[in-house]
């Protein structure tokens, strides 16, 4: 695994303030996006991966109150819809690693509902669905056509039980040198894929895969010694 010295980190923070202190190249990205009038949907996958392209900043403690925010937002909005449990996921939910500035959310709605119509009601309440399939639906909150909002979010809806998520979350908060392990790839891939998504994202998958298994594999251990303890009682 390629360490990542003080020294880089420091160079990142520096490209990192670029983008929050708007710089020059950024505003005449969004201006030239601007003038062109065009819609997100009208954009082409190049032009979306130029208006918003990856970028890391360091562990915000202010993610916490942003999830919970947009949490209450949704317990409101669905709170007639077979939700089983909603949950913070993502790089923003593992503490003090380096992570996009964007809120992942999990929702799980129960068997008994329907992800399709809790869909409808977040598109109603200004959500953007960025994929579908059969038993999973993403939305974004936050892009707009100049640029990232203030706020960003990735709500994740899934049917209950298809959550590996919260596993590959817990097992990095509670091993502090894998979370910094998955920091110094995600370091890494960002200087090589900062306007392309979808390979950052796949160059991230081995990665995940390995340490959600190890997560899952956990999970199952500790859940026998549990019971097995609860026998001898």
């Amino acid at each position: 695994m390629t360490k990542v010295t003080r020294g880089e980190i420091c160079d990142y923070i520096g490209y990192t303030r670029k983008f929050l202190d708007y710089s020059e190249n950024e505003e005449e990205s969004k201006g030239k996006y601007a003038m062109m009038g065009k819609e997100l949907s009208e954009m082409t996958l190049e032009e979306l991966w130029e208006l918003f392209p990856i970028f890391l900043v360091e562990h915000n403690d202010e993610w916490k109150d942003s999830y919970r925010e947009i949490e209450n937002f949704l317990q409101t909005i669905l709170s007639d819809c077979h939700v089983d449990r909603i949950s913070h996921i993502g790089s923003t939910a593992i503490s003090g690693i380096w992570a996009k500035n964007i809120i992942d959310v999990l929702v799980e709605v129960s068997p008994g509902g329907n992800i399709g119509n809790v869909a409808d009601i977040m598109k109603q309440n200004g959500f953007i669905v960025m994929s579908v399939d059969e038993q999973r639906i993403s939305l974004n909150k936050g892009y707009t056509k100049d640029g990232f909002a203030d706020k960003v979010y990735h709500i994740h809806l899934r049917y209950t039980g298809d959550n590996d998520e919260l596993y590959f979350r817990d097992y990095l908060n509670e091993h502090p040198d894998v979370a910094k392990e998955y920091e110094a790839l995600k370091l890494d891939l960002w200087s090589k894929y900062e306007h392309n998504r979808d390979a950052y994202t796949e160059a991230k998958t081995d990665f995940i895969s390995k340490w959600t298994k190890e997560a899952l594999a956990d999970a199952v251990k500790n859940k026998a010694e549990l019971m097995s303890r609860n026998d001898k009682r």
